[in-house]
């Protein structure tokens, strides 16, 4: 029989409640006509823009190789536009992307916490919260290397 570490089980948790917060938001997001991959997205443009594409690449929970597909759906859709400038590719929503980043947005965030809220405490949730900001700091440090 395997013995699993501790570590791996808790990135197999991890793993495995990313997962289905993604499924439980998507259901949630469709009366919006978005997905979560799209609103994470909508929602980094509108926090940093105009922003780079490699720049964007790194902040969402999209692969690499798919954001270029997805921002090219997002373009269709009317939600943002890209720029190019010689060899740099800057995003920002359009008119559209913004109501619709600003319609949907609270809505997110209240489901999202509601997930939380209903299984952790305050002190549980800011012990979480302090836990994983430490980890994405050391998994930023190691990809950086």
């Amino acid at each position: 029989m395997k013995k699993n570490t501790i570590g791996s089980l808790i990135w197999l948790r991890i793993a495995r409640f990313t997962h289905q917060s993604n499924l439980l938001s998507n259901e949630f997001l469709k009366q919006y006509g978005i997905t979560a991959a799209k609103f994470d997205v909508l929602n980094q443009v509108s926090a940093h823009q105009p922003i780079m594409q490699s720049e964007l690449a790194a902040k969402v929970t999209v692969s690499e190789g798919g954001i270029s597909r997805m921002l090219s759906r997002l373009e269709q859709e009317g939600y943002i536009q890209r720029k190019q400038d010689w060899k740099t590719k800057w995003i920002t929503l359009t008119p559209k992307g913004e109501e619709k980043i600003q319609e949907v947005f609270e809505h997110q965030l209240t489901f999202q916490t509601s997930i939380l809220n209903e299984c952790l405490n305050e002190d549980e949730q800011k012990t979480l919260y302090k836990l994983m900001a430490k980890l994405q700091k050391h998994t930023e440090y190691k990809l950086e290397d």
